[in-house]
């Protein structure tokens, strides 16, 4: 596990250079060229942190960075295609969620919880492939002994096997029926046959989750306890074979992982490459603290987070979690408040602020088409399952990013999210009947686009509701 580990950190941190990180996220985000070169060097200074001196590596604190910009501009997309880029532990939180401690709503403390739990998964998922081949290969020996039950029974759990039509002659040895039952079994010819297994349950009391604020993950681990107290047991089932090997090989994937060093591996990556994104940071900033009514936890909150983000140890049902290294990237868009509206020790811990600037008509022709996942190529796949060919040409992108643009000065502004409720509104009657069209193909010209929202632009309450 520590091989793959360091092995991953290695290749990862030599490959992704500060210029590398920031061409990849141009494949999915447009613009915003100082917040993507804000994050590039923060992952490769994790990196960097890797190669340092021991005696030193742990006085290398990361720094954490503040996002400020409307919505809709790519913060969250930003933060969360660098943590896919990194293969990190990535968790993504509002901080409007949170309360201080004795008002109703999540214990901060929680996020870190999460974020270990998604180590877990993370790591869990990555040993699973290695040892897919190993499972499948297992699996596959259990699934023959139900097929063709061996000369001698191995103590699988399974009582009952069905029987096989009559077989080849008494000349053929076992072994030899074996392999052909496994070649047909891996040319898929044993798909609608059915097998008798007997499949694992675990038998829970059940828990009614009354728990107050910060007490879920408490509930969460008496469950789990209660899980392990009870006894497993079993239930025939029968099930055609695809699923019971699927079933089978899930089993033995489980044998073959080693559960304590996915846990170590987990917490470590967690603690040195974990990012936390906290949206919404703007929310729980407050010009004056009034000591009462909505804003009385906000100041509260803020405190509560700054241990967090400063360095402490938070306790995970895996074990304690140190968070000195984890990466923490704020936003908000401060339309009300300003970033130095936050307590003095919580911007201390932001020192790099970046502006995210609001989108232009512009930026939307570009996201409509340049992206790997750009709307239009999204909207023209989902069409191709129906048989019908949509064509965007150059004049309907440009009045689809022109009527977004207008919509959103007119308007409340939301950013890039306009384009899918213009998306959405546009092709709703194609939408709707492709299935009766048949296979056709239909352009989608400036004319188009027209008149499928001339009404509702014309109309200005209703633009307020449907765009």
């Amino acid at each position: 596990m520590k091989s793959l580990s360091r092995k991953t950190l290695e290749t990862l941190g030599r490959s992704l250079t500060p210029r590398a990180i920031v061409e990849e996220l141009d494949r999915y985000i447009i613009g915003q060229r100082e917040a993507k070169r804000a994050v590039a060097i923060a992952l490769r200074n994790r990196w960097r942190r890797q190669q340092v001196p021991d005696n030193l590596r742990d006085e290398i604190v990361p720094k954490n960075i503040i996002m400020i910009g409307p919505t809709g501009v790519g913060k969250t997309e930003i933060a969360r295609r660098l943590a896919k880029l990194a293969q990190a532990p990535f968790i993504k939180v509002e901080a409007s969620k949170f309360t201080e401690v004795g008002y109703v709503g999540r214990d901060v403390e929680s996020m870190i919880r999460d974020l270990t739990e998604i180590g877990v998964n993370l790591v869990k998922s990555e040993e699973r492939e290695l040892v897919q081949e190993r499972a499948r290969a297992l699996a596959e020996d259990r699934l023959l002994d139900l097929l063709l039950p061996p000369a001698s029974p191995r103590p699988h759990g399974f009582d009952e096997r069905p029987e096989l039509p009559a077989g080849p002659g008494p000349a053929e040895s076992t072994e030899a029926t074996r392999e052909k039952l496994r070649a047909m079994l891996r040319a898929g010819k044993l798909q609608d046959r059915e097998v008798e297994i007997d499949a694992q349950e675990r038998t829970l009391p059940v828990f009614e989750n009354f728990s107050p604020a910060g007490m879920e993950e408490m509930v969460v681990n008496i469950s789990d306890m209660f899980g392990n107290a009870f006894p497993r047991r079993t239930r025939k089932r029968r099930v055609k074979v695809p699923e019971a090997l699927e079933m089978l090989e899930e089993e033995e994937a489980n044998k073959l992982i080693d559960s304590d060093k996915v846990v170590k591996e987990a917490i470590r990556r967690v603690e040195n490459s974990g990012i936390v994104f906290i949206d919404e940071i703007d929310k729980v900033s407050s010009r004056e603290s009034a000591g009462h009514g909505p804003d009385v936890s906000r100041e509260g909150v803020q405190r509560d987070l700054l241990p967090i983000i400063e360095g402490s140890t938070v306790t995970s049902k895996y074990g304690p979690v140190r968070t000195d290294h984890i990466l923490f990237i704020a936003s908000g868009a401060f339309h009300v408040t300003k970033p130095s509206d936050l307590i003095p020790e919580l911007q201390g811990r932001f020192p790099i602020r970046v502006e995210l600037r609001a989108l232009t008509t512009e930026d939307f022709i570009r996201i409509l088409t340049e992206p790997e996942n750009a709307l239009c190529k999204q909207y023209t796949a989902l069409m191709a399952t129906e048989g019908i060919e949509v064509a965007f040409d150059g004049g309907a992108v440009g009045a689809i990013a022109r009527i977004a643009a207008e919509v959103n000065e007119r308007m409340e502004n939301i950013g890039a999210r306009r384009l899918h409720t213009v998306m959405e509104k546009l092709l709703d009657e194609l939408s709707f009947e492709a299935p009766e069209l048949g296979p056709q193909r239909i352009p989608i010209t400036a004319g188009y686009v027209e008149d499928r929202l001339r009404d509702v632009l014309a109309h200005e309450d209703l633009s307020r509701y449907i765009l």
